[in-house]
Formats: C-alpha cells, sequence, structure tokens
C-alpha cells in the first residue's frame, strides 16, 4: 500500500464516486482501478490532496472485512 500526493501522475485514472458515500457532500470516496492497483481518494480533495494506492488482494480484503 502507498499513499501519493495527486500531481497529475494519476489524472488520466477514471474515478467513480462511491455509492456509499453521503449525498451531503462531506463524506464522498472515489476509486479509480488499474490492472495493478486501487487507487483511492477523499473527493472533496480531488486531484490535490493524496490517494492511496492498494493492490486488488488487500483491497479485496478489506471490501470483504467492511461487508459490502
Amino acid at each position: 500500500m502507498s499513499v501519493n500526493r495527486d500531481t497529475g501522475a494519476t489524472g488520466e485514472l477514471r474515478w467513480f464516486k462511491s455509492s456509499h458515500s453521503g449525498s451531503g457532500g462531506g463524506d464522498c470516496v472515489e476509486v479509480a482501478t488499474t490492472r495493478l492497483a486501487v487507487h483511492v481518494r477523499d473527493t472533496k480533495t480531488a486531484g490535490q490532496g493524496p490517494t492511496l494506492r492498494v493492490g486488488h488482494a488487500p483491497w479485496a480484503a478489506f471490501v470483504a472485512h467492511t461487508g459490502t
């Protein structure tokens, strides 16, 4: 797992807002997938804040653990 400052290196990713994000605008998470990893970011800081890059197996384990 790694955390990167989003400086355009992930700009070509297709980001999707989580269906579990709140509708009030304050609790929004976006994900983008590549062949090698899943990228996660906070919508409020999109393009300026850090992104979390996680391998597919650890991401699948996380999702399974959260029950979603």
